[in-house]
């Protein structure tokens, strides 16, 4: 299974950030066809009273590379990236890798 992560940087307004990204861009996300999976997290620290490196870490799954760069080569996920540089005030990257299952998710 192959993954796209973006990795956001802090944003200058928080609040501006989580309404933008859950009322605009993830109705405009959404449109794109054919992911395998798709994750969505706020970032913790690991120490207590750290700031994270990033804000937001979001997971897009497919079958291969192949297959995400088709799906964001859309015109769907083309208005998806254009639309990451209205809203992510603290930066942000996009990484691909090849992700190996050791341990399964359990749905129940």
């Amino acid at each position: 299974m192959y993954r796209l992560t973006v990795l956001y940087g802090h944003p200058t307004d928080p609040a501006a950030f989580d309404r933008y990204y859950h009322e605009t861009h993830l109705p405009i996300a959404r449109r794109m066809q054919g992911l395998k999976g798709w994750t969505i997290g706020k970032c913790e620290s690991a120490v207590a009273g750290e700031k994270p490196p990033y804000y937001m870490i979001v997971g897009l799954y497919a079958d291969s590379r192949a297959d995400l760069e088709s799906i964001l080569a859309t015109p769907q996920g083309q208005a998806a990236i254009a639309d990451v540089p209205r809203f992510a005030t603290g930066g942000f990257s996009f990484m691909f890798d090849d992700e190996s299952v050791l341990i399964p998710l359990s749905l129940s």
